[in-house]
Formats: structure tokens, C-alpha cells, sequence
């Protein structure tokens, strides 16, 4: 692929990396809880495939604010936190759902830019895959894909009260550490399962590591985008 360029975005700031000028898709990438956008640029050029398009990369900062579950500090995350020991009470809805509108505003600002939705993969990490699989819930214009690492869906019946046709025609990728021990393997497998009751086709992956995102998972995820660019 050839080498990237940084900016700086509106709206959210974020780190935005292009592969040449006038992209024609976009990939909108969440970080995970107390880190940044920037934290991911790495893990985006492993994950980069010579045969993605002309593409805009997108990695908004999440605001900042305290996390009970982490003795109140503050830092970056999508949605506060109670506590790590489950997931029924772990998230906080009304986080969740204030930052659904600062994605959907991502993914209006990319339209405006001259990349509809059906061109935009969602994807993130742990809290930023949280958010991924809540944002594609509630579309009601298809993305072109949305893919999850390591993630969980805290109240599910909430997050897949109202999802229509259009959302579950998004097709998934998904990806666990087999001995994650924040977000636990079964968690995840879950969430797939659930998708997939909705009607969502998952692809599903496990790999022998924790709380992480490992090359060879990366370079999974930049296949399955690849496919799914080709198919927008």
C-alpha cells in the first residue's frame, strides 16, 4: 500500500491516514478504552492490503471522561464502566448512546465528503468494537461492513431491540483472544450468536491470545475489509 498522510479531522478530532488523494471509501476505526486514535495508526498499516482502494482512515479520540470502574480516572472511553466483573452492568447506556451520535455524525461528515455509507467499514476495538456493533445495530443505511475485536454487547436485548433489515444485511467480522481476560472468550461468542439470531452473517475468528489484537488477526481483518471494499 502505498505510504499514508496524516491530517487532522473536524467533529471528533482524529487522525485521518490517506493512501492517495480523493478516496473513494472510507475505514472509520474506534479505539479501545483509555487510548487514542493515534495509539491505533500501527495496527492500521499492518492491517493495510495492497488491494484496498483510494481510502480516507478515520481514527477519532474518544472524549475524555471518568471511568468508575477504574477508581473514577479520567481518559479516554466511549461510554462509562461500572465495574470489570460482567457485562450485565459493565456499560453505561447513556454513554453508549451519546457516542452512537458522534460516530453517525463521522459517518455524515464521510457522505458529505463524497463517501456514502454503503462505501464506510466500521470497525474497533474492545469498547470501540462495543460501539461498532451498536452503531451497525441502528443503521438504517447499510455500511458496508463492521468489524469487531474482542468485543462484548452489554444489554443486548437493548442494543438489538429495533434492528431492521437494512442493519442486518451489514455482514460482521468478528475476532477473540481465546484467553482474554477482560473481555472473556465466551463473552464475545455470545454477541456472535446473538448477531446472528437477528439475522447478521458473522465471521468469526479466535486466536491464542489475550487482551490484544495480534498480526495475524490484523492481517485477517484487512482481508475480510478488502473483500468487502471490492464488493462496495
Amino acid at each position: 500500500m502505498p505510504r499514508m498522510t496524516t491530517a487532522s479531522a473536524p467533529i471528533l478530532d482524529a487522525l485521518e491516514l490517506q493512501n492517495g488523494a480523493e478516496p473513494t471509501h472510507t475505514l472509520l476505526w474506534l479505539h479501545g478504552l483509555g487510548d487514542s486514535g493515534d495509539g491505533w495508526e500501527p495496527a492500521i498499516r499492518l492491517m493495510a492490503r495492497p488491494n484496498w482502494p483510494t481510502l480516507r482512515v478515520v481514527l477519532p479520540h474518544a472524549p475524555v471522561r471518568a471511568v468508575t470502574g477504574n477508581q473514577g480516572m479520567r481518559m479516554r472511553a466511549w461510554y462509562d464502566i461500572a465495574d470489570f466483573s460482567g457485562i450485565d452492568n459493565r456499560a453505561d447506556q447513556g454513554g453508549i448512546d451519546e457516542s452512537v451520535a458522534l460516530i453517525e455524525a463521522l459517518i455524515a461528515r464521510e457522505a458529505e465528503r463524497g463517501v456514502p455509507p454503503q462505501r464506510i467499514v466500521l470497525g474497533g476495538f474492545s469498547q470501540g468494537a462495543v460501539m461498532t456493533l451498536a452503531v451497525g445495530a441502528r443503521r438504517t443505511a447499510p455500511l458496508a461492513g463492521l468489524v469487531a475485536l474482542s468485543s462484548y454487547l452489554p444489554a443486548p436485548e437493548r442494543q438489538l431491540a429495533q434492528v431492521s433489515a437494512a442493519a442486518a444485511a451489514q455482514p460482521v467480522f468478528m475476532a477473540h483472544g481465546l484467553h482474554d481476560p477482560l473481555v472473556l472468550y465466551r463473552y464475545g461468542e455470545t454477541a456472535a450468536a446473538q448477531l446472528r439470531e437477528r439475522g447478521f452473517a458473522v465471521d468469526w475468528r479466535d486466536y491464542p491470545i489475550q487482551h490484544e489484537a495480534s498480526d495475524a488477526e490484523l492481517a485477517a481483518a484487512g482481508d475480510w475489509i478488502a473483500r468487502r471494499f471490492a464488493a462496495a
